[in-house]
């Protein structure tokens, strides 16, 4: 057999690349006559540029220096990729773990706009942003700020930093807006949240960020002055991606994608699939969110269209199969405790298991 390993990062325990690698030793345990291919997966959130980078060897990590969420200054790669793209990680410019206590109110997204910056001085004529794990709530203010946009009160002065400095905004200027590089920007995104109202980046994932309920609505009074500032329809699907970083990207004139997908045909998943027996995805959580174009999502439909079988592993299976020729959950299989803390055994074990299977 050809079998495809496919799996996202487990969140919290263990990356793609690491949990492919267990899962294919499992597997070769059982039938070492078998051809395993690893293409590990992302969907655009924290570890997608690491993704991209392990399916491009020639690829050019350039480290850079950027205010973090909470203005502390962090080092972040960014991935110079040999067609002239460049990858950029807001997880890790202005991502939620690079705090050590939430910030929900000033936490903002200058670290990313900054790191944007820097790859369109090294050359970037395209560009990829993965925008999950964010920190902040600021409609992605602070990241247009730092390419160049003025954030203003009624007397001219600028705004301070994160969702609570939006309360004083009164004009946007983008005159001085630094251009899209000349092959445009693509965002990858999982998230097709509004910014605004019941749906939208304050309700649903503010919380996340340390948002307390008074909070909330105040984040969405905030963002909603940014929306009516900025020539962007604030129910856009996605506008409310990364705390409305989504939003701030649409105004620059970045393009939204489906981040599973577009990151699959980055590490060439389709072509690994053609003439593949089986496909191996999994996640940490599969849920009821799983079948909104997340990692095992994308990757059972991708596999659907060649004709390829796909199994499922995850963490915990909290949401119906269908669709998946086997499904193991690490949980049932070793118990909780030790998925947790012994994330390699259990997906090593969790390959045996599927190889044993089939």
């Amino acid at each position: 057999m050809r079998v495809v390993i496919a799996p996202d990062s487990f969140k919290g325990t263990i990356s793609a690349t690491r949990a492919a690698a267990a899962l294919a030793e499992g597997w070769r345990s059982i039938r070492p006559q078998d051809e395993v291919v690893e293409v590990p997966m992302a969907d655009g959130g924290e570890g997608t540029l690491d993704v991209i980078a392990a399916a491009a060897p020639a690829a050019v990590r350039l480290p850079v220096r950027v205010p973090g969420p909470d203005g502390r200054e962090v080092e972040a790669p960014v991935l110079l990729l040999e067609d002239g793209s460049a990858v950029v990680e807001l997880a890790s410019t202005s991502g939620i773990t690079l705090l050590g206590e939430l910030i929900p109110l000033t936490a903002h997204t200058r670290g990313f706009g900054a790191a944007i910056r820097a790859a369109i001085r090294a050359g970037a004529t395209r560009l990829l942003l993965t925008i999950g794990g964010s920190a902040s709530t600021d409609g992605g203010a602070g990241m247009l700020r730092e390419l160049g946009a003025r954030f203003l009160d009624d007397r001219g002065r600028a705004v301070g930093d994160g969702g609570a400095g939006l309360l004083d905004l009164a004009a946007v200027d983008l005159s001085g807006l630094e251009p899209l590089p000349a092959r445009g920007a693509l965002v990858l995104s999982d998230v097709g949240n509004p910014l605004l109202g019941p749906r939208g980046a304050a309700a649903v994932y503010g919380p996340q960020k340390g948002a307390t309920p008074a909070d909330v609505p105040v984040l969405d009074e905030a963002l909603g002055r940014l929306a009516a500032q900025l020539p962007i329809d604030p129910g856009t699907p996605g506008a409310g991606a990364a705390g409305g970083t989504g939003f701030g990207l649409l105004a620059w004139g970045a393009e939204l994608a489906p981040g599973a997908l577009a990151v699959a045909r980055h590490v060439r998943l389709p072509e690994a699939l053609t003439g593949a027996d089986l496909v191996i995805t999994g996640e940490g959580r599969f849920d009821g969110q799983s079948l909104e174009g997340k990692v095992p999502d994308a990757v059972r439909s991708l596999a659907t269209g060649a004709g390829v079988r796909a199994a499922l592993i995850a963490g915990a299976i909290d949401a119906p199969t269908t669709g998946y020729a086997a499904a193991v959950s690490l949980t049932e299989l070793v118990g909780r405790d030790r998925a947790l803390t012994e994330p390699v055994a259990a997906l090593t074990a969790a390959g045996a298991a599927l190889a044993r299977l089939t």
